[in-house]
């Protein structure tokens, strides 16, 4: 995520000229741009990365949804 911030905010600084963004390419941003469709389409799945964020975020639920169930009979 901190890359596509980052990507966005070149683009923002890039476009409006403002200071030494100015004069920066336009392919230095589409190589970032290029990095991160790398990054997000193959090394995270590659890692493991996307299914560990919704196995995590199914762990969270299934806690919560067992002390709701819980919590109601005491």
């Amino acid at each position: 995520m901190p890359l596509i911030l980052l990507i966005l905010v070149l683009v923002v600084l890039r476009f409006f000229e403002v200071w030494r963004f100015a004069g920066l390419s336009w392919w230095w941003i589409v190589g970032l741009m290029v990095v991160a469709f790398i990054w997000f389409e193959f090394i995270e799945k590659m890692l493991g990365l996307d299914k560990r964020k919704a196995h995590d975020l199914d762990g969270k639920r299934r806690k919560e949804r067992v002390k709701q169930s819980f919590g109601k009979r005491k």
